[in-house]
């Protein structure tokens, strides 16, 4: 088969004589006056057996129904870039490569019944970011990975209608029936198609039929009519006439309420909590400055309520989950109140855990100079006249002993008074002649020194005579 390349007009006679693909709907013809109108391709030749790669980029809608096709390659409309409606319907797909849609990020309709499905790439739908309905009614699913919430967000029209679908996730739940104050400020309306499915019935699927069912829901089914393939050792019954297990809402239960913590110590929060389905714990920050403090973190500015990352959480059973945060080196930005939050489909409960931190700051200090040592003064002998002369007179008292004059000759000798009364000479009251040696006592000599030293104190403990 002969394809012709780069003409829109040779791709269009392509697509009508030799792929079964007709046009009925096509652009105006050049200088006719009329406006352009949209583009619809339609292929539902049974011979095809893989998709046409030259449709015309203007395409807006394009239908490949009832053929041979059992694939979806890799970018295989990538050169529809204007495509608003992709219909893959009743023909034989069984497998589509996750980058198969790129390049489409004005579709906004992608149906895929009646095919051989087991799986649908889920990741895929980011390259369609205004996507709205997505049909996948008739196939063969038997589950709906609890990722694939990451990208529905944006999907208002959903069948997964008549697949092999048991049990749905709890995150699905979230995003289908968000709890109060997670939803915004509008609420996003949804229709999902859950019929025709061999449920395990469970606390979610009852709660989505009672939820689709209740006033303002956001969601409705095509069908409330869902059946349970097993429950208890029966199937086939209706899931309103089915006993369900009851949804039991969260109640949390903390360690403790209060907790007083050194300032740079560590210290653990911890809580409990029941419910079923089994609850998922989060910790928040929800206010600062607990009864302390305040002055000391001023400058801090904490954008709260704020949910905390590094916990930790387990469940020893079904119904049963602890978590516990751990807070390092604690300052007093610490402080304030924590809630440990607990939910499920049923509800949602929180308990506060109000911690203080106590201590004393360490405020650094400029360092004082060290004093300089000041050298003692050297005597000048213009100051203290007198007590240079003392020190020179008597240079050996501080050794102890009476100085001595240097030996002589054994005829020159002098006795110990005489040679006391040269260097200190002593004088008798109301006598100015000096009469010859005379004994000297200790208490002469000391005298004597205190009457030549102008009052100068020298001790005398240190004289020995």
């Amino acid at each position: 088969m002969s394809v012709c390349g780069c003409s829109s007009v040779c791709a269009l006679d392509w697509l009508a004589t030799s792929s079964g693909c007709t046009l009925p709907t096509t652009r105006s013809q050049r200088g006719s006056g009329t406006p352009p109108r949209p583009l619809l391709v339609q292929c539902s030749d049974p011979r095809i057996s893989t998709v046409p790669i030259n449709v015309p980029a203007d395409t807006v809608k394009l239908r490949l129904e009832k053929t041979l096709i059992t694939r979806v390659p890799r970018a295989a409309f990538f050169n529809l870039s204007e495509l608003l409606f992709l219909w893959l319907t009743y023909n034989s797909i069984t497998s589509i490569h996750p980058s198969s849609f790129v390049n489409l990020r004005a579709l906004r309709e992608l149906r895929l019944d009646g095919n051989l499905l087991t799986a649908f790439p889920w990741e895929g739908l980011r390259d369609m970011p205004r996507l709205q309905t997505l049909g996948l009614h008739n196939n063969r699913l038997s589950s709906l990975p609890s990722h694939a919430v990451l990208f529905l967000s944006n999907i208002t029209y959903l069948d997964l209608s008549s697949n092999r679908l048991t049990m749905l996730s709890a995150n699905l739940l979230d995003l289908w029936f968000p709890l109060q104050g997670q939803q915004g400020n509008s609420v996003q309306r949804r229709i999902l198609g859950l019929h025709d499915n061999p449920w395990l019935c469970d606390c979610q699927i009852s709660l989505v039929v009672s939820l689709s069912m209740s006033l303002g829901s956001p969601v409705s089914l095509m069908d409330q009519l869902l059946t349970c393939s097993r429950f208890l050792g029966q199937s086939g019954m209706a899931l309103t006439k089915a006993e369900l297990p009851h949804c039991m809402r969260p109640s949390v239960q903390p360690a403790a309420t209060r907790v007083i913590s050194l300032l740079g110590s560590n210290v653990i929060l911890r809580c409990d909590a029941t419910g079923y389905p089994t609850p998922t714990l989060t910790w928040v920050k929800t206010s600062n400055y607990a009864d302390c403090c305040r002055q000391d973190i001023s400058g801090d500015k904490e954008q709260l309520p704020r949910t905390l990352e590094s916990s930790m959480q387990g469940s020893p059973r079904v119904g049963v989950r602890w978590s516990i945060i751990s807070l390092d080196d604690l300052a007093f930005k610490d402080a304030g109140e924590y809630r440990c939050q607990a939910r499920n489909m049923a509800g949602i409960s929180e308990a506060p855990v109000k911690l203080k931190v106590v201590g004393v700051t360490r405020l650094s200090r400029p360092l004082r100079k060290k004093s300089q040592k000041i050298p003692p003064k050297s005597s000048s002998n213009s100051n203290k006249p007198n007590q240079n002369r003392i020190a020179s007179l008597t240079p050996s008292l501080k050794d102890n002993h009476i100085p001595q004059r240097p030996p002589t000759q054994k005829n020159n000798t002098e006795t110990f008074p005489a040679i006391v009364s040269k260097v200190f000479p002593i004088y008798k009251r109301g006598n100015t002649n000096l009469k010859g040696p005379k004994k000297i006592t200790n208490k002469t000599l000391i005298k004597s020194i205190v009457g030549e030293s102008d009052n100068s104190t020298i001790p005398t403990s240190n004289i020995k005579v």
